[in-house]
């Protein structure tokens, strides 16, 4: 199949404008490989996959044949380069080998059409133009493509021929490098592939390797017995960092040339081969052997362990809740955030019929307002610079900073939902009065419901019921989102019905019975032992920040004391600005057994008194200045004068579900 066009897809030699220099055969192991033609490296998307390229190695560097797909973009990317809209093209490689600033190895894993490339001397030599009659034309005109190299660093603690792999040759001479073949071979079924010279040779270097280390050992126990002058101490310490390469000892006896000195035996080989068969390990077989001569630092065949990852693994509590927090919320531009609102449920308020003749009455509803004032969130941390410069197996800078903003996030997110779980008293707390949590909001703005969960008669069903009757108290936007913690998805999981079936066997289907857009799991919440749900939709909680109090980066260095110091921080605020839009669920408080539902106060709009009906373990207070209020009248209000009532369960009680808790009077005159 004829290609849709060739080129240079990266030249050797010649240095990029970001200093490194690609050497000759740096890809050379991927002659004929395919990689993805991709659109500007758009990885996160698959539809800017364009098609696959062909890989060549030659020796000006490697030489690619590109072939389009049949998407739409596709068509369009090709119909720009027939047009020479665009005539450039760049690699993707990473577990690159970089000394000196030469990229000695690596591995292409993509090739893409962009706008702008890096390294100057790669050219696009042929396009196919394909007619709808079958017909091609190939466009002689040479259009230069400059490859930009998007490179991964890999810090490296070992030479180039650390990366090369050893490789198996059967006797007839075949490469053994498909893996499928390799599958299922044992250590013995390798080595018993080899020739007689190829056995000689794996015979010969683990015999001089085993003699050496010997001879080390020797050596050493020799200069503890010897006292020798500087001159001698400095040069034994110098032989002592030489390297031993077995190819290298031409004129010593033992060497490969003349096929004497250390060996092992083909006897001994054969045991070490057997030993390792039933072990699974080739290393261990040989250090049992080394043990059994008397050879110590058998270490030295084989490498230093490398690690697995990049950076050090975190050990923290499960974010992926956060981002859902955080991505849900509404964002101001201002950070001081009023909010205004009109109750709407009260008598007064209703439309009233009219007969003729009669007087007109004035409709009433109450406005009320908060103003929610922004706090700062911070985070800081210091480095000293010695441990800066002796770390080099990552960019540590970059891993402090990406721990800080990961757990700055978390903080705010966590503030937002429930609090951030300190004491009121405590020098870090985050003031709820400026990040109001949804789960301790006003009543005006969160509905609490209690449920008794310890008694023997209980299980979690009681708090799906408690949703599924409470769910009328719920005025928010749209379809919320419950929030809880593992502890309790792992119990509505278990629920069963009399034959001891599932009665729900995922997430979706216990959000489909509550009616929420999803279930989403909450690892900080398990501290709040009170706490079971919080159902909300996030689009009525605002997060408010002044221009310059988002989330900054700030680091400086102390002279004095040799150290790097870095600090994240915002300043926001945060509040529910839609009335009765969350539901918290709470677990009843320890003694919690009895259920209670208040009376409702009443009110004498004659003398405009409110009256509070005393009820056995309700606690009845003003909504507006916290006073406790006592059982019986009231004050009469003044003309115009509101109180709101609210009920608050007393200690060893909890309100039963759809209980109401709050009420609003007015003196209308």
């Amino acid at each position: 199949m004829e290609a849709d066009f060739s080129g240079w897809a990266t030249k050797s030699g010649l240095q990029c404008t970001d200093g490194r220099t690609i050497m000759s055969g740096a890809f050379r192991h991927q002659d004929q490989t395919k990689v993805p033609l991709v659109w500007q490296h758009g990885h996160g998307d698959p539809e800017n996959v364009l098609g696959h390229v062909i890989l060549e190695h030659r020796e000006g560097g490697v030489y690619g044949y590109g072939f389009f797909n049949k998407s739409n973009k596709a068509k369009h990317a090709h119909s720009l380069l027939e047009h020479g809209d665009i005539n450039q093209m760049s690699i993707w490689a990473n577990q690159l080998v970089e000394r000196a600033g030469k990229v000695l190895h690596g591995a292409i894993r993509e090739v893409s059409l962009v706008l702008a490339g890096a390294n100057p001397g790669a050219l696009i030599e042929n396009v196919t133009i394909r007619h709808s009659d079958g017909g091609e034309d190939v466009i002689d005109d040479e259009a230069i493509i400059y490859t930009g190299l998007e490179l991964e660093h890999e810090d490296l603690k070992h030479d180039v021929s650390d990366e090369t792999k050893e490789e198996v040759t059967h006797a007839d001479g075949d490469d053994n490098g498909d893996d499928d073949d390799a599958d299922g071979k044992t250590v013995e079924d390798v080595y018993e592939s080899m020739n007689d010279e190829q056995k000689k040779v794996v015979h010969y270097m683990l015999g001089v390797a085993l003699e050496s280390a010997k001879s080390d050992l020797q050596q050493d126990n020799m200069k503890q017995e010897t006292l020798g002058t500087a001159d001698d101490q400095d040069k034994e310490d110098k032989e002592d960092t030489m390297a031993h390469n077995v190819f290298e000892k031409k004129d010593e006896p033992g060497s490969l040339l003349d096929g004497k000195g250390a060996t092992l035996s083909h006897a001994e080989m054969k045991g070490i081969v057997a030993d390792a068969t039933k072990t699974g390990s080739l290393k261990e077989a040989v250090e049992q052997y080394a043990i059994s001569h008397g050879i110590d630092d058998i270490d030295v065949l084989f490498p230093e362990a490398r690690a697995l990852a990049d950076s050090p693994e975190w050990d923290k509590r499960r974010t992926e809740w956060v981002s859902t927090v955080l991505n849900g919320t509404r964002k101001s531009p201002f950070s001081r955030v009023k909010t205004l609102s009109a109750d709407l449920t009260m008598e007064e308020a209703r439309a009233k019929g009219y007969v003729t003749g009669d007087l007109k009455k004035e409709e009433y509803f109450g406005v009320s307002k908060r103003v929610t004032t922004p706090t700062t969130v911070y985070k800081k941390q210091k480095l000293d610079r010695d441990d800066m410069l002796d770390i080099t197996d990552f960019d540590v800078v970059a891993w402090l900073k990406g721990e800080m903003r990961l757990m700055l996030d978390e903080e705010i997110a966590r503030a937002i939902l429930i609090g951030d779980g300190r004491d009121v008293a405590h020098e870090d707390k985050i003031n709820e009065g400026n990040i109001r949590p949804i789960a301790k909001d006003h009543q005006l703005y969160t509905t609490t419901i209690t449920v008794n969960l310890d008694d023997a008669s209980s299980d979690v069903r009681e708090v799906i019921d408690a949703l599924i009757l409470n769910r009328h108290a719920f005025k928010g936007s749209g379809l919320p989102t419950l929030f809880t913690t593992e502890t309790y998805i792992a119990q509505f999981m278990l629920l069963k019905d009399g034959m001891e079936r599932r009665l729900y066997r995922s997430l979706d289907e216990i959000a489909a019975e509550l009616r929420v857009a999803a279930v989403v799991p909450v690892e900080v919440m398990e501290e709040e032992t009170d706490v079971v749900a919080v159902l909300v939709n996030l689009n009525d909680y605002v997060i408010g920040a002044d221009r310059g109090g988002n989330v900054s980066m700030f680091d400086d260095f102390d002279i004095d004391y040799n150290q790097y110091k870095y600090l994240i921080e915002t300043r926001i605020s945060g509040a529910l600005t839609k009335l009765k839009s969350a539901i918290v669920v709470k677990r009843a408080a320890d003694g919690g057994d009895d259920s209670v539902v208040p009376n409702a106060p009443t009110y004498n709009s004659t003398t405009n008194v409110p009256t509070v009906v005393a009820t056995t373990g309700v606690v009845y207070k003003n909504a507006d200045t916290g006073d406790t209020l006592t059982a019986g009248a009231q004050t009469a209000l003044d003309d115009g004068e509101t109180i709101t009532i609210v009920a608050e369960p007393a200690a060893g009680y909890y309100f039963g579900t759809s209980a109401n808790t709050l009420w609003t009077f007015r003196n209308r005159a």
